[in-house]
């Protein structure tokens, strides 16, 4: 189904937070050193709040508001019952062992977008990374197909306005690049997966990713197989390349690049997944189901490894 994520009667959709900023060098770190020095994750709510945020994160208010924003979107920080906490993810790279405290490594940055298009938590990021079915695009057709399921899921209070905003807010994030002339422009625009065509029209940039590390792939795989279809031992080829959520979609794989790192696995994974050929049936096989934690340290043992920082 189309949007099946978006269309849960239980889904609030979400358009807004950034207060028009894309996700900025050092934002990330900021806010988990600043969450992990809380005393209790109540506290942690309240380093973006307190009249010392400003000072804290050295940025006006709009923007201490921004870096929240992103710091939990990205997978850094997590919003509980209790307040504000620091993940996994950031506890990784940022954390007192951190394997890479200043976001250095594309594989950071792979798993930083990761976070953000492969959940429905951000609506216009993961509708374009997972559900729009087209190459090149203007702003303005990405706002109306977002408006439309908005009234098809009668989604309240959904303004055009709001909506487009977001869309800019996205592009900026993952259009430009260091050294270009916006001085502010996002650290995820270096993965180049969304590129301009002219002054109106971009394409999601469809391909071969030669700095995605077989190991993000792997945990990344993992994840969505968790979440799409955790009793099956098999998955087939297209669901991995093509269906919402899957690697493939998220991190707009090629069918080449797909199946070289498929055929793969069984060395990247250790023998616990598997790539089959048989009768024209291509697909990938798993013995046993490793727990999360298993999952998590064995990519932070990959990335920490100098090779596979030297490889990536």
């Amino acid at each position: 189904m189309r949007a099946q994520e978006l269309k849960n009667d239980q889904y609030r959709p979400s358009f807004s937070g950034h207060e028009t900023f894309p996700l900025r060098y050092g934002w990330l770190q900021k806010a988990y050193r600043a969450v992990s020095g809380a005393p209790s994750p109540k506290d942690a709510v309240h380093v973006f709040r307190d009249p010392d945020s400003i000072a804290r994160f050295g940025v006006g208010r709009n923007m201490v508001g921004a870096i929240r924003y992103w710091a939990t979107g990205a997978g850094i920080l997590d919003e509980t019952n209790e307040g504000l906490v620091t993940t996994w993810l950031g506890d990784m790279l940022f954390g007192r062992d951190g394997i890479d405290p200043f976001l250095e490594e594309d594989s950071s940055l792979w798993l930083l977008h990761w976070h953000l298009a492969s959940r429905p938590r951000l609506t216009s990021a993961y509708w374009l990374f997972n559900e729009f079915r087209g190459g090149s695009f203007v702003r303005q057709d990405i706002v109306e197909a977002l408006l439309a399921l908005a009234q098809d899921c009668s989604w309240s209070r959904v303004a055009s306005t709001t909506v487009d905003r977001d869309l800019q807010c996205l592009l900026r994030t993952y259009i430009g690049g260091r050294g270009s002339s916006d001085a502010g422009d996002s650290i995820l625009a270096e993965l180049g997966l969304i590129r301009p065509m002219d002054k109106q029209r971009s394409r999601l940039s469809r391909g071969r990713k030669p700095s995605l590390p077989d190991a993000v792939f792997l945990f990344c795989l993992n994840e969505f197989w968790r979440n799409s279809a955790p009793a099956q031992n098999t998955m087939s080829f297209e669901n991995a390349a093509y269906a919402p959520r899957s690697p493939g979609r998220v991190f707009l794989l090629n069918d080449e690049d797909i199946a070289e790192r498929l055929e793969r696995l069984e060395e990247i994974s250790g023998g616990k997944l598997g790539w089959s050929e048989t009768a024209g049936l291509r697909q990938i096989i798993r013995s046993g189901h490793p727990s999360i934690d298993f999952e998590r340290s064995t990519l932070r043992n990959a990335l920490a490894c100098p090779q596979m920082r030297e490889a990536a």
